[in-house]
């Protein structure tokens, strides 16, 4: 049960934290989270990017080139569900820094594959590290961000993700017809760098060991935290203001599925269910598509697929610049709604050839890539400290169910000898279904995590 004395330094932490003004220090755990996340969408493409020249010189059918992409996301659901747990039991920080060293240590496996066995298995292990890193990294920036500017602060960092998704397609462009798909799996390995150097660069969250009962430690790390601002900015802090206290919790799983937080969650797993069904179902086969519907070399696919990673970048920034004006819900609303116009419009068109494809996919990147990052910043704000990883990776869960099933539905209509039209329409279909549910979610705009959950 938590005492008085506990919520008074609850208060304190997330006061102090609310009144730091940006900084270096925040530019610096931004760009090492950041970096961390880069190379987790890096590696997450990977596979996309091999899978024309797998099927060639593998001699894949449709269905084990849907194996060969799927069983990462796999490994990706499965790591969600744990790294949730570890990212409240153990640390966000020794969490990411985990399923970062796996990620590395896995493409390295990759690139030794002599099958399509092998490759799927250490795919599959690789998709645990991805699957648990984004959530738990997601949560740690949410909780050193001030409640006032939290939208842009955590979408700037977001924008990393698409960032390594155009850099993964961009470096295959020149790597997989000069090199080999094996050299993306080598390039895939630097994460571990990182792994090594984050726990010691990086601050574990306040807020966590707060949560923890770990009270010396929190105020330890605020201190330190204060004194690396306070170097930065050359001034003295603000005063803290006064904060709401939150609401005690037992960081039971169940608890995700009581009270208000169910609404909440059953509006978040919809969301992020749609939003990488649709998301993956156009990215893992774009490739192959130009390359086997409308007889593109693979470098034009490639660049194709480039172009459209740059739009949903371009989206991500958008979005960060206007969700703490119009709130979480209308940018919500918004990004669906205009991804379901971009492929209703590219499915009504008949989809006749691979730049009309590229142009419109291009448009539905921009507003889908909106809608992911935003999800990112909304999982963590909708739950208490002691189940906010838990609360992020259980909408990641959803999300990895989406890549799987995405990308498993285009391959059968696309092995059944359906038109591309029919596939893109499935999509917009979803996509519609999305921003129905978005109207249900909650607003959490200006208001800290306390003051949400309190």
């Amino acid at each position: 049960m938590t005492t008085v004395a506990g919520k008074q330094a609850a208060c304190s932490i997330a006061a102090r934290l609310e009144r730091l003004p940006h900084s270096r220090w925040h530019v610096k755990v931004r760009f090492l989270i950041g970096a961390v996340t880069f190379f987790e969408a890096f590696d997450q493409l990977l596979a996309a990017s091999a899978l024309p020249v797998l099927m060639k010189e593998w001699n894949l059918t449709t269905g084990q080139a849907t194996f060969a992409v799927t069983s990462a996301s796999i490994g990706m659901l499965l790591g969600a569900l744990a790294a949730g747990w570890m990212g409240d039991r153990i640390g966000r920080v020794r969490t990411v820094a985990l399923g970062v060293a796996v990620t590395g240590l896995a493409s390295l496996a990759v690139a030794f594959s002599g099958g399509i066995e092998t490759f799927s298995l250490f795919r599959f292990v690789q998709g645990l590290g991805i699957g648990g890193v984004v959530p738990v990294a997601a949560t740690y920036i949410n909780e050193i961000a001030r409640s006032d500017k939290r939208g842009r602060f955590v979408l700037l960092y977001e924008m990393i993700f698409p960032a390594g998704l155009a850099a993964a397609t961009l470096v295959a462009v020149w790597v997989v017809p000069n090199l080999g798909w094996r050299a993306m799996f080598v390039i895939g390995t630097l994460p571990v760098l990182i792994a090594a150097v984050l726990p010691r660069q990086v601050e574990e969250s306040p807020r966590w060991l707060l949560a923890r009962g770990r009270t010396e430690e929190a105020e330890a790390a605020i201190a330190r935290i204060e004194a690396a601002v306070a170097r930065a900015t050359a001034e003295p802090l603000p005063q803290p203001a006064a904060t709401v206290p939150e609401a005690t919790s037992r960081g039971r799983l169940r608890d995700l599925f009581r009270g208000r937080y169910l609404r909440r969650t059953a509006v978040l797993s919809g969301l992020w269910f749609v939003a990488y069904y649709v998301n993956h179902g156009i990215s893992t086969w774009l490739p192959s598509l130009y390359t086997r519907q409308f007889g593109l070399d693979l470098t034009t696919a490639l660049v194709y697929t480039l172009l459209s990673n740059v739009t949903g970048l371009l989206g991500t920034f958008v979005v960060a610049l206007l969700i703490d004006r119009i709130g979480r819900r209308p940018a919500l609303v918004a990004a669906l709604t205009g991804t379901m116009l971009s492929l209703g419009v590219l499915a009504l068109a008949g989809a006749a050839s691979g730049g009309q494809v590229a142009v419109f996919a291009s448009c539905t990147t921009f507003f889908l890539y909106a809608v992911n990052a935003g999800l990112y910043l909304y999982s963590p704000e909708l739950y208490p400290t002691d189940n906010r990883a838990k609360g992020a990776a259980f909408g990641g869960l959803w999300n990895r169910l989406g890549v799987i099933v995405g990308p498993v539905a285009v391959g059968a209509v696309i092995g059944a000898g359906g038109s591309l039209s029919l596939v893109f329409a499935q999509l917009a279909a979803v996509a519609a279904l999305g921003a129905v549910i978005a109207w249900f979610a909650v607003e959490t705009k200006g208001r800290t995590l306390e003051e949400l959950n309190s």
